[in-house]
């Protein structure tokens, strides 16, 4: 028998080749805070079934580690299919993934039975029934066309929809017994690792409540949050009408050469959307201060110059003013818990003269307006200088936008609140979400790429840093916007494609970044391309790719 020797963590260990990344997890779990449900393998990301055979470095992922998160969503959800499936084998029944929420995610489910307590007491008990049995999730790699066939047999259609659109001919189904279903990523070994979830009865279907993200041995308290809900379902509700859920559906329209129509169509949307916004901003007489604030690459730039622009439709003369100008000097900038600069902390603003400058602008006296000079790390003033007439408003933006202390002084009537985020309403079919995070990360990297010269690899780098930002200083607040707006595009995948592409091609297999630029790259294999050309110069997504109209 072979040997071969392998080092997890710090300690080295000799076992026989062809042993399962299982295997050494067993003999490991007592070690571990937390279940382990993948390894990443010299740096590669690897489901715990697979042998090893060779001399290597070995890593547990478990559902603290963002990967083994998603991991642990995608395997209650297919846990939460079948058990669903044994309940009701002859009934019609679509379980449909919407969108993530705050502690979980909302599904809906269609079929021929009440959607009641009584619904979800039976599957929480049959889920905790399979979890008790420790099934495993087998994985079976199939031809496409006998995949095809499976997925039309048990009434998948939106998969059957994608896999038309597969350049690979095999694909992987995964199988929880007699159950199968596809998912766009790496599953937990087995149903046994599942023990922290929920199901929560909530508006027209059901929040399956995922492990909390800091503590996952106990699952996620789901907070209600009406307004964010209520954009995300309008989504959905429009692409249901234009029956464009599902990423084949915008396959289907670009292979029929309806493109440029399909952007046309999202584009007049959105400037509805805008329009309205506008309009219920100047129906309030008292406002003087229209403040945005949104995450990381949602848009709010494009969005505030499109929103100045049906203000001025209105009568109203907007006035842009960025918070960050506003910044305090270096030497008086926090740090984090790691002695860096915490540019994204509220302290960073000087708060008191921000206020001080508004109310005087309130009272229409003349106030100079600072610029801040980030290279020297100081404010200037250089002589610019406001003062607001009678159809004047200002449009402030900046992440703090939403948080009372920033504006704190102002009078409430004087401050319309908005929330922009890129909250896209597709999904890959319908057991297979896309996260928002994701579509925020593509847009950023290209962003990068045009406009400071990063790589792929730096801006991966720099994700998790924005992450923890935005949880601290953006979400708790997203439920105080007077208005919130969706800056997704259905298509935008379909133009940000070949460029993001290329960027994530220039990510090495010997680099951290590797496993999620491979995510991220087999994710743009289910689009077809739409030439960027086809896009307007005032659209929000030419922020990302280049050639907008505004100064962005």
């Amino acid at each position: 028998m072979d040997l071969i020797k392998v080092c997890v963590g710090d300690r080295e260990k000799t076992v026989p080749s062809a042993t399962t990344l299982l295997r050494i997890a067993e003999e490991d779990a007592s070690r571990e805070k937390y279940p382990i449900l993948l390894a990443r393998v010299d740096g590669r990301l690897r489901e715990l079934r697979r042998p090893v055979t060779k001399p290597c470095r070995i890593e547990w992922v478990s559902a603290a580690d963002p990967d083994g998160y998603r991991a642990c969503e995608r395997s209650l959800q297919m846990l939460l299919g079948k058990a669903v499936r044994d309940l009701y084998p002859e009934g019609h029944l679509d379980l449909v993934s919407e969108f993530s929420v705050n502690g979980g995610i909302y599904l809906r489910i269609n079929g021929d039975f009440p959607l009641d307590e009584a619904f979800e007491e039976a599957v929480s008990q049959r889920m905790r029934e399979l979890v008790e049995k420790n099934i495993p999730f087998r994985k079976e790699s199939m031809h496409l066309d006998e995949a095809i066939a499976l997925f039309r047999e048990l009434g998948m259609k939106e998969k059957v929809k994608l896999f038309r659109y597969r350049r690979s001919s095999w694909v992987n189904v995964y199988f929880l017994e007699d159950y199968a279903d596809y998912y766009y990523g790496y599953m937990v070994p087995s149903t046994g690792c599942l023990g922290a979830f929920s199901l929560e009865l909530y508006e027209r279907g059901l929040v399956l409540r995922l492990p909390d993200r800091k503590d996952p041995s106990r699952a996620a308290v789901f907070h209600r949050q009406p307004k964010l809900f209520q954009v995300m379902q309008d989504g959905e509700d429009w692409g249901s009408r234009m029956r464009l859920n599902t990423v084949g559906d915008v396959d289907d329209w670009i292979s029929a050469q309806r493109g440029e129509e399909l952007v046309l169509i999202a584009e007049a949307r959105q400037e509805e959307k805008i329009a309205a916004i506008a309009k219920e901003i100047a129906g309030r007489k008292d406002v003087k201060f229209v403040m945005i604030a949104g995450p990381s690459a949602s848009g709010k730039t494009s969005f505030s110059h499109r929103l100045s622009i049906q203000l001025r439709a209105y009568g109203l003369n907007p006035h842009p003013i960025e918070v960050d100008n506003y910044f305090v000097n270096r030497d008086r900038t926090p740090r984090d818990e790691n002695g860096n600069y915490d540019f994204e902390a509220l302290e960073c603003v000087d708060i008191a003269q921000f206020n001080e400058d508004m109310l005087a602008l309130l009272a229409g006296k003349e106030v100079p307006l600072p610029s801040f000079d980030f290279i020297e790390g100081r404010r200037r003033y250089e002589g610019e200088t406001l003062q607001l007439g009678a159809n004047d408003i200002l449009v402030i933006e900046g992440i703090h936008c939403l948080n009372d202390r920033l504006s704190s002084r102002l009078p409430q009537e004087s401050r319309f609140r908005i929330y922009v985020s890129a909250l896209t309403p597709l999904n890959i079919d319908e057991h297979n979400r896309i996260p928002t995070t994701d579509l925020r990360l593509i847009r950023r990297m290209l962003r990068d790429a045009r406009t400071r010269g990063y790589s792929a690899k730096a801006t991966i780098d720099r994700w998790p840093s924005v992450r923890r930002g935005e949880e601290k200083n953006i979400f708790p607040f997203q439920e105080s916007a007077d208005a919130m707006f969706d800056s997704s595009l259905i298509y935008e995948f379909s133009v940000m494609k070949t460029r993001a592409e290329q960027l994530l091609y220039g990510i090495s297999p010997d680099e951290p970044e590797y496993a999620e630029a491979k995510r991220l790259l087999k994710f743009f294999d289910y689009f077809l391309a739409i030439d960027a050309d086809a896009v307007p110069r005032n659209s929000l997504i030419k922020e990302f790719i280049g050639e907008s109209i505004f100064r962005v």
